[in-house]
């Protein structure tokens, strides 16, 4: 009787170290999405004639702006090393 009692909880407790230690899988994160370059004859046919004709300055590009590198959160870190 005490053998069966000693089975039955070392089958659950090792049911649920497993449980516990195994990885999550299906849950990753969303992907990061790279952005479509559109070719020069489709930018120029979707952008509206000015009624007036009139040329803006803003055709004239700013450079793009310095990248600066963000510090990881501790949730950051942790997810890291998790996956």
């Amino acid at each position: 009787m005490a053998d069966l009692v000693k089975e039955l909880i070392s089958g659950v407790v090792d049911s649920v170290l497993k449980e516990i230690l195994k990885k999550t899988t299906g849950r990753a994160t969303a992907k990061r999405k790279k952005r479509k370059t559109r070719s020069p004859a489709t930018t120029t046919a979707a952008r509206k004639p000015t009624s007036t004709g009139r040329k803006t300055t803003a055709t004239t590009r700013k450079p793009a702006r310095k990248q600066v590198s963000k510090r990881r959160t501790a949730a950051g870190r942790s997810r890291q090393r998790r996956g």
